[in-house]
């Protein structure tokens, strides 16, 4: 059913050897500058990045992710998932192929519901890869995972808006290069539906009152130079024009970028996962304990097999949400998106887990990839939306969908 057109396999063997020939020999430039760009806040990005940037967008691997459109590659959620995968295996190569999260999400926004003069002021540079952004939707107040709690106010002031509330997990903001914000907040908190009270609107980082009080650590991780960042919007003003669409659209806009973004992290935890096994497999095949060879004894042979089969069921599920999105829709699919984002980051935590016991001491520390890879799996139960918000959703579309059987 999920056959690769001769398209997506000629990019899937180009980017495979994009991460061969460079990704992966980069990566430990890339943490040695990583280490000297930590000196300074906001941080800057390590030049090999920049580097790296250059050779994939002239390898043809750039803008990957969007969909419908003449800036992208003209793939569909279906067709960039495999490609997506590839990616996941280095958490640098995203972002050398500018697909990576927050700008992939906040391009799509921009392309879908901005206006022209905003989308040549921010699009098109995001898009070129010159400068990133930042979401802000969680609250540190409030109980974000119902996203109709946020309480950051946007009230109109004439022809403009004034902005004021405090947002933390804003995915970015600790970047040297975020020059845009994408805000949610409050412009009618009194509407009778809960849904209609939201809106979003277009931030420049540098408006006065936007402060960047800290970068949140992930356990220990500081995803420098990207980062998660407590922000505080202090009577901050903006033209009315930066509003999307209108008041109160914005939850609906939300959930319009939150469900590609789904599809894109799980099939990234997918690649982290095959490259947890494929180290975890590496280990144990050159190693022995007590006179025997680590991979001939049965409890890591049975752990392989399980890996093995909870990563294809993870693949095939997001596929299947992939085709789906296409076919039928976001909402006719919310069901099966709902299940990759329960279902794939449990199964990379555990693959990552089984990798990090085998290699003993070193997998604990940043000597492999496998230690900040379990810290990124782990917080992806509650990126988009916690696993108990996606249960709670499954169940009920299930009940209903077996009632009208």
């Amino acid at each position: 059913m999920f056959e690769y057109s001769d398209k997506v396999q000629r990019l899937r063997s180009r980017l495979d050897e994009f991460m061969r020939a460079e990704i992966y020999p980069a990566e430990p430039t890339y943490a040695a500058e990583l280490a000297e760009c930590r000196k300074h806040f906001p941080w800057p990005s390590p030049p090999v990045m920049e580097e790296l940037k250059k050779k994939a967008r002239a390898a043809g691997l750039w803008n990957l992710f969007l969909p419908e459109s003449e800036h992208g590659a003209g793939l569909t959620n279906l067709e960039y998932a495999p490609l997506a995968e590839i990616l996941g295996r280095s958490p640098i190569a995203s972002e050398a192929c500018n697909c990576s999260a927050p700008d992939t999400g906040n391009m799509e926004l921009l392309e879908r519901y901005a206006s022209a003069d905003h989308k040549k002021q921010w699009l098109e540079p995001l898009l070129a890869g010159e400068i990133r952004s930042a979401f802000a939707m969680t609250e540190p107040a409030v109980a974000s995972s119902d996203a109709t709690n946020i309480d950051l106010r946007i009230v109109r002031k004439g022809d403009s808006y004034m902005l004021d509330g405090r947002k933390w997990w804003t995915s970015g903001a600790a970047d040297v290069r975020c020059k845009l914000f994408i805000v949610i907040g409050k412009t009618d908190p009194h509407h009778t539906d809960r849904h209609r009270q939201q809106s979003m609107i277009l931030v420049p980082a540098e408006t006065p009152g936007v402060k960047v009080l800290r970068s949140l650590g992930v356990f220990g991780y500081d995803d420098a130079p990207h980062g998660h960042a407590e922000v505080v919007f202090d009577n901050v003003r903006v033209p009315a024009g930066n509003l999307l669409v209108g008041e109160g659209e914005g939850f609906a806009i939300a959930q319009a970028r939150l469900g590609p973004g789904r599809i894109h992290h799980c099939m990234r935890a997918i690649g982290l996962a095959e490259r947890a096994l494929s180290l975890l497999c590496k280990r144990i095949s050159g190693r022995a304990t007590f006179g025997r060879r680590i991979s001939e004894q049965t409890v890591w042979l049975e752990r392989i097999a399980s890996a093995r089969i909870q990563i294809d069921s993870a693949r095939l599920l997001v596929l299947h949400a992939a085709h789906l999105m296409d076919t039928v829709g976001n909402k006719a699919a919310a069901k099966n998106i709902a299940m990759i984002k329960v279902a794939t980051p449990a199964m990379a935590c555990q693959v990552l887990d089984w990798a990090i016991q085998a290699h003993g001491g070193g997998g604990v520390c940043d000597d492999f990839p496998l230690a900040s890879g379990y810290a990124h799996a782990r917080t992806l139960r509650l990126v988009d939306g916690p696993d108990e918000v996606h249960s709670n959703q499954i169940g009920r579309l299930e009940l209903a969908q077996q009632a009208n059987a």
